[in-house]
C-alpha cells in the first residue's frame, strides 16, 4: 500500500479545511505533502463522461463539438489534442496523481472496421468520454453525434473482453477491482433542458428531468459493476449557470439562477444513488466529489485560492509537493481574479464566439488567473484545484472518502 506522510508547518496559523458560512476556508500555510505510488496501487484508470475530461475521443467523430485546433491546447505540451482546455484537464491531474499517464482516448485504439485494435494500452485505462455527450442519448442527447453514457460503457464491455483475453477472468477481475472509474456527466443533459429553445420544461419539471437522468444512469453503473469495476470516482455537476455562455444573456452578468437549481437538484439524486449501489454491493467503494461547492467557493472567493503545487522530488518513486503561503511575490501572478470572463473566445465575457483561431477568437495573456478557459469549460489552472480536493480533500467536498483513501481500500 501506498505511505503517505502529511507535514503542516505554519507560523502563527494552523490550517484546515472546513466550511464557513458555506465556503471552504483556509489560511497562510506552508504545506509539504509526500506520497510513495507503487506498481500496484492504481492499475488502470477508465474514463467516462464529458468534454471536462474528453482526451481527444470526438477527433475521430463527425461532430462540431471538437477542440483539435488552437487555441485549445495552448498550455499542453503537445499542442491541441482535443482537450476542451488550455492544457491538461481534471483527469490527467488525476492520472498523475495516482502514477499512470494519461490513458488513451477509445477511438485511438479503434481500427476502421470498428474493432478494437489488439494492443496492451487498455491495461492502464482507457478514456471512453467524449464532449457534447451525456447520460441520455439518441434524439435525447444535447449531440447525437458524439460518444452517449450509455454507449462509452458498450465501448467499455469491448474493452474488458480483451482484458479477458491478455491476463485471463481472475486476472482481469483483480485487475479492475484495484482500478479506477472516473465518471464526469450530466452537464450537457442539463443545458439541453435550460436552453432558451428547449421544449423539454413543457414535459417535464426539473426534478422530473433529474429524476429520469438518474434513473438512466442506475443500469448503466450496475453493468459496470457487472464488468468488474468496484472503485468509483463520481463527479458533481458545477455551478453550471455561472460559466459564460450561461452569465452573457442576463443583467449584469449574473448566473442563471435556474440552472444551478438545476445542478443541485441532479446531484442530490446522484449522491442518493451512489447510497443506494453502495447498500446493494458492499464491496463497491466510491469518491463523491461535490464540484458544485468548491466552484461556488471559488466564484465567490477567489482570493482564497491562492496556492500552487511545485513537484520538489520524483526520485525513488516519491514526489514531494510544496504548497507556497499566498503572500508569496510570485503567487500573485497565478491566483484566480477572474471568475466572470472565458479566456478565449470573442465578445461579451469572450462567450459570443467559441475558442476557435480561424473564428477571430482571441486568448488571454494568464490563464491562470482565470476560472474559465472557454464559454463552458474551466482552465487548466482550475482543473489542477478541482483534482488537488478531489485525491486529498477533507469530507466536505469528497464523500465518503477522498481518492487517496479510495485507493487505499
Amino acid at each position: 500500500m501506498a505511505a503517505s506522510i502529511n507535514l503542516i508547518i505554519t507560523s502563527s496559523f494552523l490550517c484546515v479545511l472546513l466550511f464557513e458560512s458555506g465556503g471552504l476556508c483556509e489560511s497562510d500555510v506552508l504545506h509539504i505533502e509526500t506520497y510513495a505510488i507503487t506498481e500496484l496501487d492504481v492499475p488502470g484508470l477508465y474514463i467516462f463522461g464529458d468534454s471536462l475530461v474528453d482526451f481527444g475521443n470526438n477527433n475521430y467523430l463527425d461532430t462540431l463539438a471538437r477542440a483539435n485546433f488552437p487555441y485549445n491546447g495552448i498550455d499542453f505540451p503537445t499542442g491541441p489534442t482535443g482537450r476542451f482546455c488550455n492544457g491538461k484537464n481534471v483527469a490527467d491531474f488525476l492520472a498523475e496523481k495516482v502514477g499512470l499517464p494519461s490513458p488513451p482516448p477509445y477511438l485511438s485504439l479503434v481500427s476502421e472496421s470498428k474493432n478494437l485494435s489488439s494492443t496492451n494500452a487498455t491495461v492502464t485505462g482507457v478514456s471512453f468520454a467524449s464532449g457534447g455527450s451525456g447520460v441520455f442519448n439518441g434524439s435525447e442527447a444535447l449531440d447525437p453525434s458524439t460518444i452517449s453514457l450509455p454507449e462509452q460503457v458498450d465501448y467499455y464491455s469491448l474493452v474488458y473482453d480483451q482484458l479477458v483475453q491478455q491476463l485471463g477472468l481472475d486476472g482481469t477481475r483483480t485487475h479492475l477491482a484495484k482500478s479506477l472509474f472516473l465518471l464526469v456527466i450530466g452537464s450537457n443533459d442539463l443545458f439541453n433542458y435550460f436552453n432558451i429553445d428547449s421544449k423539454l420544461p413543457a414535459q417535464y419539471t426539473v426534478q422530473q428531468y433529474v429524476d429520469r437522468m438518474v434513473s438512466t444512469l442506475k443500469p448503466l453503473l450496475k453493468q459496470m459493476y457487472g464488468l468488474g469495476a468496484r472503485k468509483f470516482v463520481v463527479s458533481g455537476v458545477g455551478v453550471i449557470g455561472c460559466c459564460p455562455a450561461q452569465r452573457k444573456p442576463n443583467n449584469n452578468s449574473e448566473c442563471n439562477l435556474e440552472a444551478n437549481y438545476g445542478s443541485t437538484t441532479y446531484n442530490d439524486g446522484l449522491k442518493a444513488l451512489l447510497n443506494e449501489l453502495k447498500l446493494e454491493s458492499s464491496d463497491m467503494h466510491y469518491t463523491y466529489f461535490d464540484t458544485y461547492n468548491v466552484m461556488s467557493d471559488l466564484i465567490q472567493r477567489p482570493e482564497t485560492y491562492g496556492t500552487k503545487y511545485i513537484v520538489t522530488s520524483c526520485r525513488g518513486g516519491f514526489r514531494a509537493f510544496l504548497r507556497v503561503p499566498r503572500n508569496s511575490v510570485d503567487l500573485e501572478k497565478k491566483r484566480i481574479t477572474e471568475i466572470k470572463e472565458a479566456c478565449c473566445g470573442r465578445g461579451n465575457l469572450k462567450a459570443d464566439v467559441p475558442c476557435v483561431q480561424w473564428f477571430g477568437a482571441d486568448y488571454c495573456p494568464n490563464r491562470k488567473d482565470h476560472l474559465f478557459w472557454d464559454l463552458y469549460h474551466p482552465t487548466e489552472s482550475t482543473y489542477n484545484i478541482f483534482a488537488s480536493f478531489l485525491y486529498n480533500g477533507s469530507q466536505q467536498v469528497t464523500t465518503p472518502m477522498n481518492v487517496e483513501q479510495l485507493v487505499n481500500i
